[in-house]
């Protein structure tokens, strides 16, 4: 980020006539400088709104990858002692609490880690930091901690109550958040003050590692390692689930390998994810009858349906390009129908875009995981540049659309996994977790990866440190954010002794929450903004 601001400073530093700051760069054509200021601020502002669309596009098509890649079992055989008949269960491969800190918080946190590496691998050789700059970081926190928890509270319908039913996992998610941010500031300003040494850019890297094994202790109880803290009660089921008995008894198996059949047929947009917990089973263990029915094809109203990967690939694009489903056209009001058509018809070429991430049945889901993360990655580039031109023609000072614009861009996908966590999944772990891990991961992999690429060039090609510039008002933010954070984490800690949970509950009190959440986030991006700007 800090290249990027740089540039749009010289952009406008170059182009002042007379004291009016004229900005000459552009997004597609280069006539585009001749219109004016405000109508390009106008159009790049309404081109911003429309990639988080796209962005809540792809988010809900990762997602569906996700939980076919979490959801992957492996057959174990044993012998039963007493009966000597060969008894099959199904051990799940993820252990959960590893699935929300690795592929949930990494996968949402994708657009900040890999604009941050593509742009530290062009600056190889520079001897001064680029990429996503530790003040961007922190706002992109602040969005994560602030409104997204704004947002998760009013999830739950009017009265329903959400919990966290593993507050000792919480607990260490949270520790290390606040952690990440203290480590940046004591490596920035305490231990070698605007300097990065290759020491400790490696050490803020494994600190990734160390979050996953305290975690894991803490999930699995191990002695010596975790908080003496039981674990609640779970329910016997975190979202209902559809198993599939069609399948063929394969040494490796995986339930809903054809989830995305019935959503595509179904037309339906949300899928049940963030079912990655087990049903009151900690060992992960699941067991499955194989039924009489062909493999390769689910059984639909007493009919054998056969579907081939080819047929749900080409159901995506249908569904792209369909603009009315059967449910909105029972719909009696002309105007609510146009409405939908309309809707639809501004989806349309996300959707088509989309619709070449291959179907996430294949390889387990692995392969529409990869390229659901490319192609978030290339949406949060574009955000990127137009909140860089934004900056440019309104003249808004850069530092500022980093605290606001480009951080909810980056973060978009955090907001649309949490909010669908908090809709689907019967307890608050996940949909808080997400903003807690994504926090970390900001730091530990998001600053750490880039920072590490740079320093170990640097290290071998002149015998130097890397640099950092731009870190004005860094000290001032994470000071603000740190207040902040701690009367967040305060009405939580009260929401839970008081309502008896973190989301849902009365909507009177969900809303005086959800208000307060957003309060502190203009706080902290008003008092970091007038800090920049002096």
């Amino acid at each position: 980020m800090a290249s990027i601001l740089n540039k749009t400073q010289e952009l406008q530093e170059s182009s002042k006539v007379l004291g009016h700051v004229r900005c000459e760069s552009f997004f597609i054509f280069p006539g585009e400088s001749s219109l004016s200021d405000a109508f390009r601020g106008v159009l790049y502002f309404l081109a911003l709104a429309y990639c988080f669309v796209g962005l809540s596009a792809i988010t809900a098509r990762f997602f569906k990858s996700m939980e076919n890649v979490v959801k992957h079992s492996r057959k174990v055989v044993a012998i039963d002692p007493i009966t000597k008949a060969e008894v099959i269960t199904y051990k799940k491969v993820w252990n959960f609490t590893i699935a929300d800190i690795s592929l949930l918080a990494f996968g949402t946190s994708f657009p900040q880690i890999s604009l941050a590496t593509i742009d530290a691998i062009r600056n190889i050789g520079e001897r001064y930091a680029g990429g996503l700059g530790p003040g961007t970081l922190v706002g992109s926190a602040a969005f994560d901690l602030f409104p997204i928890h704004a947002v998760c509270v009013l999830m739950p319908k009017a009265g329903e109550l959400k919990k966290i039913s593993d507050l000792g996992v919480w607990l260490v998610e949270l520790v290390w958040s606040f952690w990440a941010y203290i480590w940046l500031y004591i490596i920035l300003e305490v231990w070698s003050p605007n300097v990065i040494t290759l020491v400790e850019a490696l050490l803020t890297v494994l600190q990734y590692g160390l979050l996953l094994v305290h975690a894991y202790a803490q999930d699995k109880r191990w002695p010596y390692l975790s908080l003496p803290m039981s674990r609640g009660d779970r329910p016997e089921e975190w979202v209902p689930e559809e198993i599939d008995e069609s399948k063929d008894d394969n040494d490796v198996h995986d339930m809903y390998s054809d989830a995305a059949q019935e959503t595509v047929e179904s037309g339906n947009n949300i899928v049940d994810i963030f079912s990655i917990h087990s049903a009151n089973n900690d060992t992960g263990i699941t067991y499955h009858t194989v039924a009489d029915t062909p493999p390769g094809s689910s059984t639909k109203r007493g009919k054998v349906k056969n579907f081939t990967v080819f047929d749900i690939w080409k159901d995506q694009f249908v569904d792209a390009i369909t603009l009315e489903t059967p449910e909105s056209k029972k719909v009696d009001s002309i105007y609510l129908r146009i409405a939908k058509i309309f809707w639809q018809l501004l989806l349309a070429p996300w959707k088509i875009l989309f619709a070449f991430v291959p179907p996430c049945n294949i390889a387990h889901g692995w392969i529409a995981f990869i390229c659901s993360l490319l192609f978030i990655s290339g949406v949060a580039f574009v955000v990127t540049r137009l909140t860089d031109l934004i900056s440019c023609v309104t003249g808004i000072n850069p530092y500022v659309i980093a605290f606001t614009a480009l951080a909810s861009g980056t973060s978009w996908p955090d907001l649309v996994a949490s909010k669908i966590a908090a809709e689907r999944q019967l307890t608050a772990d996940s949909a808080i977790a997400n903003i807690t891990c994504s926090n970390s991961v900001n730091i530990y992999v998001g600053i750490g990866v880039p920072w590490l690429i740079n320093t170990v060039y640097n290290y071998f090609a002149y015998r130097e440190p890397l640099y950092i510039e731009n870190a004005k008002g860094l000290s001032f933010s994470l000071l603000i954010f740190f207040a902040t954070s701690v009367g967040c984490i305060v009405v939580l800690v009260l929401r839970r002794l008081i309502i008896g949970a973190e989301l849902g509950g009365p909507r009177l009190w969900a809303w005086l929450t959800s208000i307060y959440f957003m309060m502190l986030w203009v706080v902290f991006v008003v008092l970091s903004s007038l800090k920049a700007v002096g």
